[in-house]
């Protein structure tokens, strides 16, 4: 008999080979649990407003405090301030599940029953080129004036593919500018065509830098050439952030 010398990572090895062509041929997939992402519109009553903008801040700070939150942020509009967005990103789908049964999640679902002039709208999405945990919690310094931009894209059918590659070259150079704090771009689960941009800036000067940074041309082509109508007139919305307000 011929003896073998080997080492329990020789074996290990092997033992995974065998076990993912077990699971290749009984055909069991291994499938890594994505991100979910959740957009929450609220548009609130006047008398209401300020309740719920506190009950989205309780919200915001017990998400965060949750190994499988990845980033939880609340953000009222600077034109029209009754419109509160919540967002958030978890580490998956029953990270997201298990805490809206948080008695706080069903104090905003009960306080919205009566807060609000038009039904809630949630919007799922998925991050491409998504970002770490600890590069969502990157945020802007004391002194900054800070600027988050989030726009709306809906692009012509076809053409995704086409505003995804643009953007595959443009994201590392966007995320580079000394003035960006964050820099995303996600597309809708239930719709292809439609995107959002989540641009988060230390203040109007580099939100101005970037306009005229030479990368963004492409992205500018497209949007001139490729979507179903301007954005830049009823996608774009500038948020002011009231949650959870921590700097560096």
């Amino acid at each position: 008999m011929i003896k073998t010398n080997r080492t329990p990572w020789a074996v290990l090895y092997n033992v995974i080979v065998v076990l993912s062509v077990f699971l290749l041929f009984s055909g069991i997939s291994v499938k890594a649990q994505e991100i979910s992402v959740k957009l929450t519109r609220f548009e609130a009553k006047a008398d209401y407003q300020n309740q719920l903008k506190q009950a989205l801040s309780t919200y915001v700070k017990n998400a965060l405090s949750k190994d499988g939150n990845i980033m939880a942020e609340a953000y009222y509009e600077r034109e029209k301030p009754s419109v509160l967005w919540l967002i958030e990103r978890w580490k998956n789908e029953s990270e997201l599940e298990n805490f809206n049964k948080d008695p706080q999640a069903k104090k905003i679902n009960s306080l919205a029953k009566k807060a609000i002039t038009q039904p809630v709208k949630t919007i799922q999405v998925k991050d491409l080129e998504p970002l770490s945990k600890e590069e969502w919690r990157r945020t802007s310094k004391k002194e900054d004036n800070q600027l988050t931009i989030m726009l709306f894209v809906d692009a012509k059918s076809g053409t995704e593919q086409t505003f995804k590659d643009v953007y595959h070259v443009a994201m590392p150079q966007f995320r580079s500018e000394p003035g960006v704090v964050t820099y995303q771009l996600s597309q809708f689960e239930n719709d292809p065509t439609q995107f959002v941009t989540y641009e988060k800036f230390r203040g109007d000067d580099a939100f101005q830098y970037h306009l005229k940074f030479p990368p963004i041309q492409p992205v500018i082509d497209f949007l001139n050439s490729s979507i179903k109508k301007q954005p830049f007139q009823t996608g774009i919305h500038n948020l002011i952030e009231f949650a959870p307000l921590t700097r560096e």
